[in-house]
C-alpha cells in the first residue's frame, strides 16, 4: 500500500479502520515454516544405511523460533499439513497488514495537529514536566 503525503487525515483514518477490519477477519495464524525431512534410523542393516538412499520419510515438520527457543512439531500429511500451511500464510498476511498499519499511523501522527497552549503558566509547567521526564531517561543509561 503506497501512501501519499497528500492523503487527508480523514482518509488515513478510514484506511486505518479498514486495516483493523482486515486484521479481524484474518483468522488463525502462527509463525514458522514447514520443512520436509528424510532421516536415517541408524540401524546398520536397514535400507536407509545403503549409500545413496535418502532415508525414511518424508517427514513434515512445523518449525519456529519464539522467545529464543526453537520448536518443531511433526505433522501428518493431509489435512494437518494443509491447516498449518494456511496458518503460516495468514501469519505472512498479518505481518504485511501490521506494516501497512504502522505506515498509516505514522502519516496520521504527522498530519494530526498539535494542541496549542496559550497560558504561559501551563506552558512552563508542561516544559518542566517534559524536561524531567526525558532527562531521567537519559541519565539511567
Amino acid at each position: 500500500m503506497e501512501l501519499l503525503m497528500t492523503d487527508s487525515l480523514e482518509g488515513l483514518e478510514q484506511k486505518r479502520s479498514q486495516l483493523y477490519q482486515r486484521l479481524q477477519r484474518l483468522g488463525d495464524f502462527r509463525p514458522g515454516m514447514i520443512s520436509v525431512n528424510h532421516r536415517k534410523c541408524g540401524k546398520p542393516n536397514c535400507a536407509c544405511a545403503q549409500p545413496g538412499h535418502q532415508g525414511h520419510g518424508p517427514q513434515y515438520l512445523w518449525n519456529t523460533t519464539q522467545q529464543g527457543k526453537s520448536r518443531a512439531q511433526n505433522l501428518r500429511l493431509g489435512p494437518e499439513v494443509e491447516k498449518v500451511a494456511q496458518e503460516l500464510e495468514n501469519y505472512d498476511r498479518f505481518v504485511g497488514l501490521c506494516g501497512e498499519l504502522v505506515e498509516v499511523n505514522e502519516q496520521i501522527c504527522r498530519l494530526r495537529p498539535v494542541r496549542t497552549v496559550v497560558d504561559e503558566t501551563e506552558l512552563a509547567q508542561l516544559k518542566k514536566k517534559l524536561q524531567q521526564k526525558f532527562s531521567r531517561r537519559w541519565r539511567r543509561k
